[in-house]
């Protein structure tokens, strides 16, 4: 199965919900990261999440997508 493309099972994945806990960063990285996922039309919470899917995809960890199945491509 390519990375891109998600099949028949991994459509009918469930979706559940991730509580995390706040962190406490600098002003200026809350600040230049708030300014980047308002810049790629998301919010923190959704960039911060897609940061940590596209490293976990990169280091080999399997998963059928992030928001929905299929959403993330791993580039080599």
């Amino acid at each position: 199965m390519r990375g891109d493309v998600a099949t028949k099972t991994d459509m009918r994945e469930t979706k559940g919900f991730l509580m995390l806990q706040g962190a406490k960063v600098t002003s200026s990285f809350r600040d230049t990261l708030f300014d980047a996922a308002n810049r790629a039309g998301m919010t923190p919470n959704e960039f911060v999440l897609q940061a940590a899917a596209e490293k976990l995809a990169a280091s080999g960890r399997h998963f059928s997508g992030l928001f929905n199945p299929g959403d993330i491509v791993v580039r080599n």
